[in-house]
């Protein structure tokens, strides 16, 4: 793996386990002054580093001062045979215009090269997903030729108001999640965003750390079943981020993942999910319910989520840049 150079005062090596506290201080700084929506947990540090798919020794790097503090950090994702790889990064922000975040967004774009060269595939894509109004970023992607290819919107809604009732067909029955349904939630969940703009199958390591991960609320999740075959139809997963309340002063019910199979769209089914949800967080002490949603999502969730009583609160977006 080829390093950055020591010009911009740090030494660069791949991350450890051993580094994992260290990283997570370093996330915490970037975080305190960018003020994201959310940040990565150290379990999700955690994944990074334990990844079959990602082998830290090649797809991580750090970047540590003369006292051996960590100053920045980059990462590159890409899942086999997928069109696109995910970079992530950021600079302490002691620390930021000197040309560090340059450095590391270079190699990670080698990286991404490299990983794309080994699978025999071609073109090269990176992608990276930023917050709208982070405007030193959106700065340092456009120096490298990144494009906007996507927006999203964070959506918000009050508690307080009216929950509506939504009834289901007979034929469909909607029941509180259950880890023994994982796998066929999975599935389900690979088959609803098969038409999904930039989504790829979620094989079981991913699901693994979606479903077991400590924010993950399966008590706040439900499934809706096709009461003649027991299948899968839809699915809403919950989870809850207490920094939510220690940064911002609310309780907040986040929906992870809502998705319906193809072949059941139009029956209402995300939408008594939703408001099953809702009421589960409302019976939880939850101020808020919040999700995050493509602002070009195939299957209307937009108008779904705005007549269900959520407006949006802030944007992010997708970059590319083939290689």
């Amino acid at each position: 793996m080829t390093l950055p150079g020591r010009e911009q005062g740090l030494e660069f090596r791949p991350i450890t386990e051993a580094d994992l506290a260290a990283w997570y201080e370093l996330v915490l700084r970037i975080s305190e002054a960018e003020k994201p929506p959310w940040h990565d947990q150290p379990e999700d540090l955690a994944n990074a580093l334990s990844s079959a798919k990602n082998d830290p020794r090649q797809n991580t790097l750090l970047g540590l001062d003369e006292s051996g503090v960590p100053r920045a950090f980059g990462r590159v994702s890409k899942n086999p045979g997928g069109d696109k790889a995910h970079v992530f990064g950021g600079v302490d922000p002691q620390w930021q215009r000197r040309g560090i975040g340059s450095a590391v967004l270079s190699w990670q774009l080698r990286q991404v090269a490299k990983r794309f060269a080994e699978q025999g595939q071609s073109p090269a894509r990176a992608r990276g997903f930023l917050e709208a109004d982070n405007a030193a970023q959106r700065a340092l992607y456009a120096a490298q030729g990144f494009e906007v290819v996507r927006y999203f919107s964070e959506m918000r809604r009050p508690l307080a108001e009216a929950i509506p009732d939504i009834d289901l067909a007979p034929d469909l029955q909607l029941v509180r999640y259950r880890p023994e349904q994982s796998e066929a939630v999975r599935l389900a969940h690979n088959a609803a965003f098969a038409d999904h703009w930039g989504s790829e199958p979620r094989d079981a390591e991913a699901w693994a750390n979606t479903v077991g991960h400590p924010q993950f609320r399966a008590d706040w999740s439900s499934v809706v079943l096709d009461a003649g075959s027991g299948d899968v139809v839809g699915y809403q997963l919950a989870s809850y981020d207490d920094e939510v309340l220690t940064k911002f002063g609310r309780r907040e019910g986040y929906t992870e993942l809502l998705g319906v199979r193809r072949e059941y769209r139009g029956r209402r089914i995300a939408a008594a999910l939703l408001a099953d949800a809702l009421q589960r967080f409302a019976e939880a002490g939850m101020d808020y319910a919040a999700l995050d949603v493509d602002t070009e999502s195939p299957t209307g969730a937009v108008g779904l989520y705005d007549r269900m009583g959520y407006r949006p609160t802030h944007r992010s977006m997708a970059l590319d840049l083939v290689l």
